[in-house]
């Protein structure tokens, strides 16, 4: 594994909103936690004796961690703040469409009614309409489609008013 693929896995990480990621391979151990509170991201990178990577080539990763989680703490939190996040109410695949072929629930900048349907979550192959509980208008939509979530994870930021 090479310093851009582990650099890439951070991100996609922080992204998830998983809080803890262990990736195990035949040379590297990788432990990746991520902190709720103001963004804060861990990695741990350990290198096996057998390895084919150096350690000058994974240490570098490890370094940027925290300065890649620290780019927009403040910020994002303070801007945030004065929107309603929806939350999944379970685990599962998040799904912006009813179906491959039909337009999404919702888009940035709609327009949502308490009870409109803005998404779906698979789980254990039965499609869940989630609904929302407040209406507002969409503002940012925080999960990549037919990307799986956990429950309670942030799905879509709302402006109340």
């Amino acid at each position: 594994m090479d310093l851009k693929e582990i650099q890439n896995l951070i991100k996609f990480v922080a992204k998830s909103g998983a809080s803890e990621v262990k990736l195990e391979m035949e040379d590297v151990k990788i432990t990746i936690k991520t902190g709720e509170a103001k963004g804060e991201l861990t990695t741990v990178v350990q290198q096996i004796p057998m390895a084919g990577i150096s350690q000058q080539q994974v240490a570098p990763a490890a370094n940027q961690a925290p300065t890649f989680a620290s780019e927009t703490p403040a910020a994002a939190a303070n801007d945030d703040a004065k929107y309603v996040t929806i939350k999944s109410p379970i685990i599962g695949t998040f799904y912006r469409k009813p179906s491959p072929d039909k337009p999404t629930f919702v888009e940035v900048g709609s327009t949502i009614s308490e009870g409109d349907v803005l998404c779906v979550i698979e789980a254990m192959k039965l499609f869940n309409e989630i609904e929302a509980e407040i209406s507002g208008k969409i503002v940012k939509v925080l999960v990549d489609d037919s990307s799986p979530v956990e429950y309670d994870q942030p799905l879509f930021l709302v402006d109340p008013s």
